[in-house]
């Protein structure tokens, strides 16, 4: 798994995930002023609620709650928002390191953005469930990487595996391996949490997940196979 996290992280120089990565960091950026002004919003309305031991602190905490908030939540939104242009990268990496394989199944983009609503939805959801949760020191660390690291590795891994296998047999696949893909996505989780690196994390992580996804699939590199 490290080696393949290595091997994710050189293919950042190739042209084509060059020119995904400014996409990437465009959107991602996008993204999260997005995120923080729906919660700057949400917790204005809070304000206005009259709830008197609530207003309070909502001014206490202003700023650093909407930033706050938005960094924890931002795991949940960013992977379902990026997996619509990530096929460049997993193109590239499997070009370079598996050029024997067959040409992927197409992926109509209504599917694509079906999934991709579909998982933005659950992690958010998710998240927000889990909110209380992560106020608590010590263990807000563990729920974080714990429940992102789930949600990543399974989204990151439909993304590479829908391109090669029918949904029956990538089901099956993901359920016999979960416990590495949930490990991987613990790793994705990790990058996402530091500063400046979170913008190039769904780039990593979608070709950390190619390398991931070979090393567990059929070898025959045919779809359904």
């Amino acid at each position: 798994m490290i080696a393949a996290l290595f091997r994710a992280l050189f293919q950042l120089t190739d042209p084509p995930v060059r020119r995904v990565i400014w996409i990437s960091v465009t959107a991602t950026f996008g993204a999260f002023v997005v995120l923080a002004i729906a919660i700057s919003g949400l917790l204005a309305l809070l304000h206005v609620t009259g709830i008197g031991w609530l207003d309070p602190l909502v001014d206490l905490l202003g700023g650093v709650a909407v930033f706050g908030l938005a960094c924890l939540l931002f795991p949940a939104v960013m992977p379902g928002l990026s997996s619509l242009f990530l096929e460049d990268v997993v193109t590239a990496v499997e070009r370079r390191h598996y050029p024997h394989l067959a040409p992927p199944q197409p992926q109509p983009l209504g599917d694509q953005v079906r999934a991709a609503l579909g998982f933005l939805l659950v992690s958010l959801g998710l998240n927000l469930l889990a909110l209380p949760l992560y106020l608590i020191p010590g263990l807000n660390l563990a729920v974080f990487l714990t429940l992102n690291g789930y949600l990543l590795g399974r989204m990151y891994f439909e993304q590479v595996a829908a391109r090669r296998l029918d949904l029956p047999t990538m089901a099956s696949l993901r359920r016999r391996h979960r416990l590495r893909l949930s490990i991987a996505g613990v790793v994705v989780s990790g990058l996402v949490a530091v500063p400046v690196l979170n913008l190039l994390a769904p780039i990593i992580a979608s070709a950390f997940m190619v390398h991931i996804f070979h090393a567990v699939a059929p070898k025959t590199g045919e779809p359904g196979a």
